[in-house]
């Protein structure tokens, strides 16, 4: 059989551009999972390299102790999760995890403190880790909490690369999760990091008892931000006993795999140029959930096998993953 030739096949469509405000969102969300999935990969394809994912560790250096009332944080000082309050790392700590992140092929290294945000005097130590983790030839990434005037640029001097700092869920829902911090105050931090000159680091957390609207918006909001996020995290909510989601949702799976799949491939379309990360809970999505994602657009994970608090796929486990699939690092 011989191949038709070019002027006989059917003109191909223009490619839509990428979808902005909350209508054109939950359209995505509602169409056939496989036609979603696949216009998925053809954007991820024009915008990244195929089969590549990125590997980012995140060390908790400031765990427990914090004031604010995060409906999901283990870390949150007044619920009873088990999560002591500890002192900043030492530097050599930090140090020498980060060197074992790079040698498991970590190419950025995400450090977290458990802070409302931080006092100038818990800043000085941080910029010294900042400042020697680069020198290691890593990225660098910090989520400290809300900044304040002239922090963040005392990070883009030490050397700063991302600022992680994310919106959560939808402003609608927003109330029902936190209230200690509003909206507005992760905004704030936004605009004073990227007025610094540091990459954004946003995203969320679905799972909390969110409707797919509210997913929907969350990511219109995000899509809104101007410029987008260059990373955006996906997290799967990991109930931790002695939380108040954790009680409000009984211990029970919050959201379907299948729809978490469709938040990443509604992120990769709305998104194109972002890094889509898997972050929380992706060790209890599984193998065959992971891959779907991966298909839907997502281009990095967090690399190690421990978050801040929650466990994380062995990198082992995720070297066996990647070779299955055929997916190297970037």
């Amino acid at each position: 059989m011989h191949a038709l030739p070019a002027h006989a096949l059917p003109a191909r469509a223009p490619r839509p551009s990428a979808p902005r405000g909350l209508a054109a969102i939950e359209a995505l969300f509602e169409l056939p999972f496989n036609d979603l999935l696949l216009r998925a990969q053809e954007v991820h394809r024009e915008f990244h390299r195929p089969n590549t994912v990125q590997l980012s560790t995140l060390l908790s250096i400031k765990t427990g102790g914090c004031p604010e009332d995060c409906g999901y944080c283990p870390q949150a000082a007044r619920y009873h999760t088990g999560v002591a309050n500890e002192a900043l790392l030492d530097l050599d700590d930090v140090l020498a995890a980060a060197r074992s992140a790079k040698a498991s092929g970590a190419s950025r290294f995400c450090m977290g403190a458990a802070w409302r945000g931080p006092k100038d005097r818990d800043l000085a130590p941080v910029l010294d880790m900042v400042r020697a983790v680069k020198g290691l030839g890593l990225e660098t990434c910090c989520t400290l909490g809300m900044l304040k005037d002239g922090q963040a640029q005392a990070l883009k001097a030490a050397g700063l690369d991302y600022y992680n700092h994310n919106l959560d869920t939808a402003s609608d829902y927003y109330g029902a999760i936190v209230s200690t911090r509003g909206y507005e105050d992760r905004l704030d931090t936004l605009a004073r990091v990227r007025a610094a000159g540091i990459a954004v680091c946003c995203g969320g957390i679905v799972g909390m008892g969110e409707t797919r609207r509210q997913r929907a918006a969350l990511i219109a909001e995000l899509a809104s931000l101007d410029p987008q996020p260059e990373s955006v995290p996906i997290n799967h909510l990991v109930q931790v006993e002695g939380t108040p989601l954790h009680a409000q949702l009984h211990g029970e799976t919050a959201l379907d795999p299948l729809e978490f799949v469709r938040t990443v491939a509604v992120a990769r379309i709305a998104m194109p140029r972002a890094m889509i990360r898997l972050s929380a809970g992706r060790r209890e999505l599984g193998e065959p959930v992971q891959a779907l994602c991966y298909f839907a657009g997502a281009n990095s994970v967090f690399h190690g096998e421990r978050l801040l608090t929650t466990g994380n796929p062995d990198v082992d486990d995720d070297r066996m993953l990647f070779a299955k699939l055929g997916l190297e690092p970037a």
